[in-house]
Parts: structure tokens; sequence; C-alpha cells
């Protein structure tokens, strides 16, 4: 008996769809700021490193949500596992696909992009409280 529920509510409903818009939301202000402030290929560059933290964010936040209920803990509990190390894999093959396909690069707005990113997703308990229960 296969005790794993699919969670049919729509990803939107997730508490993790909050976390994903705000990171979505800071990549483009980022990018938009640097290229405002320090030209292109700051802009583009912190785009980048903005995506390279939100798709495995978005991974890993479908692989946790794909299953719902007490009676799938079990595939809950698989799924955090499998996805932290999709998500790991997944951030060193787009930094090594930026690092070596994209000419040229501005390493400081990479990162920069990179870590604004991350510091939403570390305030992401913040952000989820106040997410409607519905």
């Amino acid at each position: 008996m296969d005790a794993r529920t699919p969670n049919k509510s729509p990803f939107h409903r997730t508490p993790a769809f909050p976390v994903l818009f705000l990171q979505l939301f800071v990549t483009l202000a980022v990018a938009l700021a640097l290229w405002f402030f320090r030209g292109w290929i700051a802009g583009y560059s912190g785009l980048l490193g903005g995506l390279v933290a939100l798709i495995p964010n978005s991974y890993f936040a479908f692989r946790v949500y794909r299953y719902s209920g007490a009676r799938s803990a079990r595939a809950i509990v698989g799924e955090f596992y499998s996805g932290e190390a999709g998500k790991l894999i997944l951030t060193a093959v787009l930094f090594i696909a930026v690092w070596l396909g994209v000419k040229p690069l501005d390493v400081a707005a990479v990162f920069g992009g990179y870590l604004a990113v991350l510091a939403i997703g570390a305030s992401a308990l913040l952000i989820v409280r106040g997410f409607p229960k519905h």
C-alpha cells in the first residue's frame, strides 16, 4: 500500500510560494539596480547570480511540497533529502555554467545577486508567518 498522498492544492497555495515570489522580485530589483548604477554587464551578472539561487530553491520547493498529509510523512522526509541534494548539485552546475559560459562577467555582481536572494531565503520564516492558511 502506498501511503504517499499527492498534494492536490496549487503551488501558489504552498508556504514556499511567497518566498519564491519575493526572491524573484529581489532578483529583478538587484539586476535593475546594478544595471542602472554599474552598467549592462553588472546588470545581467546580478540577474544570473539571482537565478543561480532562485532556480535551485524552486526545485527544492517543488520536491518538498509534492506530498501532503500525515500519511505522507516518510515521503516528505525523503523529498527533503533528495530535494536538498538536488538543490546543491543544481547550484554547482549553474555556477559552473555561468563562469564558463558567460563572458564578460562581473563576479562581484554575480555574488551580490546570489547573496541577496539567499538573504530572502534566510528570512523565510518571517515571510511565511503572515501567509494565508486557506
